[in-house]
């Protein structure tokens, strides 16, 4: 029978050669397993035990009864654990909207203006960040008490009206909590971005100057488009930042006034050891972690080439 020249010849691999690809394909999984597996033995099981956990009323000692979904009904219907959610959200404010944009602002006026002091200027705006966050609590606790710095500086220079128990006033104790956030997280993205300008090809801001463009124009058109990357990075670090909060909060206001400055992490540990509730902390619990991947996976998406 004489062959179709217009039909594509199918060649079959042999079984040996089938099963060597196989055996190659195999070699990246025998790579991440060991990770894989210490990922799912510590943080895989545990959390779909706590989501197992998250439908039953349970105190933590005696006998649990079922729930369903009634834990987390209360997670929305709770104003307490309602607006330690939204306090978290609140938090990105702090610890990535601004920390961004005064990172990208510090990064570009240092990377245009080489100054001999850099390698100060850089440890000092990344010390926070090596800090342990229960002694920067302590620290920021004195800062902002009634006979602290800030009261006392403000006093000096006249200011004295505006001078307040910060961590005891119901509209001021989130904010002054917040900016301890921005005060961390500031250096590491400064840090992240300042390296990610030092990778922009110099061609792009030559070309920039030769069309015209100022100094406005190329950090618009140039800097920020050339820092998408490291932007993104920094986003993902301080958002999850933000939304687990816990250290900072717990050490200077634990919670409050009232709900004030709630959070999440707060409200989980309270809700386990005071309250004796662990099937709503644990619904509270899996809310947020679904609520981060939700806000990590449309941060990747808004990072992604295109």
């Amino acid at each position: 029978m004489a062959h179709d020249a217009t039909r594509p010849v199918r060649f079959t691999a042999p079984a040996a050669v089938r099963r060597r690809r196989r055996r190659r394909r195999m070699v990246p999984l025998l790579y991440v397993a060991p990770a894989f597996l210490f990922y799912a033995t510590f943080i895989i099981v545990p959390w779909l035990h706590s989501v197992w956990i998250s439908l039953w009323d349970w105190n933590g000692v005696g006998v649990a009864e079922w729930a369903g979904l009634d834990n987390y009904a209360e997670v929305f219907t709770e104003p307490a654990l309602r607006e330690a959610l939204l306090h978290a959200f609140l938090f990105i404010l702090f610890y990535t909207v601004i920390p961004i944009s005064l990172g990208l602002v510090l990064a570009a006026l240092v990377a245009a203006t080489p100054w001999r002091a850099m390698p100060l200027i850089r440890a000092t705006l990344f010390l926070p960040q090596i800090l342990p966050l229960v002694a920067v609590g302590v620290i920021w606790k004195w800062i902002y008490s009634d006979g602290g710095p800030l009261n006392d500086t403000l006093s000096l220079i006249g200011l004295g009206g505006i001078t307040r128990p910060w961590l005891g006033d119901f509209d001021w104790a989130l904010p002054a909590v917040g900016l301890i956030g921005t005060w961390v997280s500031t250096g590491l993205c400064f840090l992240l971005l300042l390296s990610g300008i030092q990778k922009i090809d110099l061609h792009l801001y030559e070309a920039a100057r030769v069309e015209g463009a100022g100094p406005l124009r190329e950090f618009w058109h140039v800097t920020v488009p050339g820092l998408r990357k490291e932007m993104a990075v920094a986003a993902t670090v301080t958002v999850i930042a933000a939304l687990a909060s816990f250290d900072v909060v717990y050490i200077m206001t634990g919670g409050g006034p009232g709900y004030a400055t709630t959070v999440p992490g707060v409200q989980v540990y309270q809700l386990v050891f005071t309250a004796g509730r662990v099937g709503t902390a644990c619904a509270l619990a899996t809310v947020l972690s679904l609520l981060t991947c939700a806000v990590m996976y449309g941060l990747n998406r808004l990072a992604r080439e295109r």
